[in-house]
């Protein structure tokens, strides 16, 4: 009987969640993360994907790749009533074609878009199903203020997201009240042992700040030799680090047994500059140098939409890019090898700024791969890149995960965070948040009281 009880108990605990379009976007396997709760598909939602179907952006992908998923589990039978999705602890699942409610979001709201006919669909849902909770999920937070206006539960789509983003991996830590011996030690002999920090399992590849009564020294987790090592500061294409952040971070960029590098701060801290020198300085060891950023045009409209051609459209996105690469050349005199090789390299193609999506379905080989303004990528985004690097192939992700500039992404859920969160316990992988702004006086004001 105690068995039949909590079946029972569990069978009314179940909930509907309604999926709004920007979920599928963002995952298109979503409708499989809701455990053994039931889900539903406003019939709104499928004739909002058929716009997105076409293309080459990951939401294209993600729309063809839901469509699919909808083909291959329907079979024969119609949606319009609850199915089974494959798997023993799933819920079932069905396209809510009766978006006639009680409550009209598109009277309330005075519109009939896309939205409001969602939100109709899940108003419907909780008026045919009283006793089960209906959650609309949506990654719109105008979208989810509106359906909480009509007394219906919305959340943002959780899977996947970093709960405690304040305690989002960093890739240094500062130690102080050092023996003075180790700090002696480090510079006498360039390293000391884990124990010599009283460190327990330490991250491969993390930084350290370490002091001790008279003296200070930079250190490093290496995971081949399993020891602290000394980091010494140095200029790179002579731009010269200017705090421990920066060192850390070329550090990382030059260590050629780090495959995969993160560098994440706020505007100024280097991030972009410091990714670019250490590139060009390592330019012998790869066949191209690839610096890409996504194009997040305004308004959210595609870059078709804008005046001029392909060269017209994208240049000013790529303007900071550019603006790194000339703050580096400049550096040297107009009559310096350096300088020319600059210039030869970007007429030779071996150094290539470029918009990201054109960089997308390649095979990336013998690359140092530089990838700017990573939060405004989606984790399945991030995981695409990665997954094209062929052999020796160095890839670099730099951006400020509080200054998202893509709709439906935030602190939590962008590549960049879920990247650093999950693989920072990895050999070939080292991060650094950069934290001093570096830019200048005026733009540390900025950062620090706007």
């Amino acid at each position: 009987m105690a068995t039949r009880k909590n079946t029972t108990a569990t069978t009314k605990s179940k909930k509907i969640f309604v999926l709004d379009t920007s979920v599928i976007l963002y995952n298109h396997n979503a409708i499989n993360t809701f455990e053994d709760n039931d889900v539903a598909i406003p019939i709104t939602v499928l004739e909002e994907l058929d716009n997105f179907k076409k293309g080459n952006s990951i939401k294209n992908f993600e729309a063809r790749e839901f469509i699919r998923f909808l083909d291959s589990i329907s079979g024969k039978s119609s949606m319009k009533n609850w199915r089974q999705l494959n798997g023993p602890e799933k819920g079932k699942f069905k396209v809510v074609m009766n978006e006639k409610s009680k409550t009209d979001a598109r009277t309330v709201f005075g519109d009939s878009k896309a939205d409001h006919r969602i939100l109709n669909a899940a108003l419907k849902l909780k008026e045919d199903h009283p006793n089960k909770k209906v959650i609309l999920v949506s990654k719109d937070i105008n979208l989810r203020l509106k359906a909480k206006a009509l007394s219906l539960t919305a959340e943002d789509y959780q899977t996947g997201k970093i709960q405690d983003i304040d305690a989002l991996y960093t890739g240094k830590s500062y130690i102080e009240d050092i023996n003075p011996d180790v700090i002696d030690q480090l510079y006498a002999t360039g390293f000391c042992s884990v124990e010599d920090l009283k460190l327990e399992e330490p991250f491969p590849n993390h930084y350290y700040i370490l002091k001790s009564e008279r003296a200070s020294a930079l250190g490093y987790m290496n995971p081949i030799t399993n020891r602290i090592e000394r980091v010494e500061k140095h200029a790179v294409s002579r731009i010269m680090p200017r705090n421990a952040e920066q060192v850390f971070a070329l550090h990382a960029i030059l260590n050629p047994e780090v495959k995969l590098v993160t560098l994440q701060g706020v505007a100024g801290t280097g991030k972009t500059l410091l990714a670019l020198a250490g590139a060009w300085e390592q330019r012998r060891s790869f066949k191209q140098i690839y610096l890409a950023r996504p194009i997040v045009p305004l308004s959210n409209k595609d870059i078709g939409y804008l005046p001029g051609d392909i060269h017209e459209k994208i240049n000013p996105y790529m303007e900071p890019l550019w603006d790194n690469l000339k703050f580096i050349q400049n550096q040297f005199g107009e009559q310096d090898k350096e300088y020319k090789r600059i210039t030869d390299a970007i007429d030779n193609e071996k150094l290539m700024i470029t918009p990201l999506a054109y960089i997308r379905g390649r095979s990336i080989s013998n690359v140092c791969f530089i990838v700017d303004e990573a939060q405004n990528l989606t984790p399945h985004e991030v995981k695409t890149i990665i997954t094209r690097a062929g052999e020796n192939t160095k890839i670099i992700f730099t951006g400020d995960i509080y200054q998202i500039d893509t709709p439906y992404l935030d602190s939590q859920s962008n590549g960049l965070s879920v990247l650093i969160d999950k693989i920072k316990h990895h050999e070939i992988y080292a991060h650094i948040r950069l934290e001093k702004g570096e830019r200048s006086e005026l733009a540390n004001l900025a950062n620090e009281l706007l």
